[in-house]
């Protein structure tokens, strides 16, 4: 289990480095809302991150710590080349990544789940239902 939650781990660190990038680079008529959404969103991931990290801690594992791990660990891949500014193709970008974190929140909480590990169980409960919740907003903004 140590394995994937470093693979979390890494995913929100990538994906919270990735939506501070858009945070920054978007443009365009809705500049104003979308710029104060990803900074809301961007908000939200970092205590994510701190809690999986302390979560394989209390496990006994190591969390990655060094950006060379996360990147090599992670699933979820930085923004390449030029900053994406078009907002519709942020948003598509950002419900991918969602629901890659939200498949895999759900793997690491079937493992919990067979091994009686009721502490990762409820802290997975909590990302399954965060990360539900911004892709039906994602979904709801898209229309």
């Amino acid at each position: 289990m140590e394995k994937k939650l470093n693979v979390l781990l890494s995913d929100l660190v990538v994906f919270y480095h990735k939506l501070q990038s858009f945070h920054w680079y978007v443009s365009g008529h809705a500049f104003f809302q979308v710029h104060g959404q990803l900074e809301e969103m961007y908000n939200s991931v970092l205590p994510q991150v701190d809690s999986v990290g302390e979560l394989i801690l209390m496990e006994g594992g190591k969390p990655a710590s060094r950006m060379k791990d996360f990147l090599e660990n992670a699933d979820i891949e930085e923004v390449e080349g030029e900053f994406e500014k078009d907002i519709k193709k942020i948003f598509e970008v950002l419900n991918d990544d969602y629901k890659h974190l939200l498949k895999l929140a759900k793997e690491i909480k079937k493992d919990a789940d067979s091994e009686e590990n009721y502490l990762v169980s409820a802290d997975m409960d909590e990302l399954i239902a965060s990360y539900s919740k911004s892709i039906w907003m994602i979904s709801q903004a898209s229309k």
